[in-house]
């Protein structure tokens, strides 16, 4: 997001409070925004109320674009999220695919299908007679870049050739 819009006054990032990842999550996005001196403001949201509220306090002019931490609560609530970053115009980014699918403007993130390989292939070593305690702990390994052009142009912006030719995934 800084690459696009290195401007920005300041980047709004959603977190879910009770997610067990957040505290890590934000932290790790802290220093990360420290070290480019991009101004962040935390919003909390573990509740449709708290989304709500969230979400108004995400409003430009005051943020220039949001950032949305993983939680399986945004996830059930992606529709609301990614129609409130069109309706107000708001470049966001996520941390899946699917957001990019269903309309939102990017994501950078895990990618699922591979994740989900992984299981089956790690089941199936246990299926076969591995046990469990003796394999290693897998962590995801592929993230995958993932932009919507028709949602960077309903939302008025030029993503530059340079940026998209680093995107996985161009989505029209």
């Amino acid at each position: 997001m800084h690459e696009l819009f290195p401007g920005a006054s300041l980047f709004g990032v959603l977190l879910d409070p009770k997610f067990p990842s957040t505290a890590r999550q934000a932290a790790e996005l802290r220093a990360a925004a420290s070290t480019i001196g991009q101004p962040l403001s935390f919003l909390n949201a573990s509740t449709d109320a708290e989304l709500d509220a969230a979400l108004a306090a995400l409003r430009p002019p005051r943020v220039t674009a949001m950032l949305l931490l993983g939680s399986p609560f945004f996830d059930t609530n992606r529709s609301k999220i990614i129609a409130f970053a069109t309706q107000q115009k708001l470049p966001a980014m996520y941390h899946f695919r699917e957001y990019v699918v269903d309309g939102g403007l990017m994501s950078y993130g895990t990618s699922l299908a591979e994740a989900y390989r992984e299981v089956g292939v790690y089941a199936a070593k246990i299926l076969n007679g591995a046990k469990p305690s003796d394999l290693p702990v897998l962590q995801s390994t592929k993230f995958e870049l993932v932009v919507n052009l028709k949602t960077a142009k309903t939302l008025g912006l030029t993503i530059p050739a340079t940026f998209l030719s680093l995107a996985d995934e161009l989505i029209d």
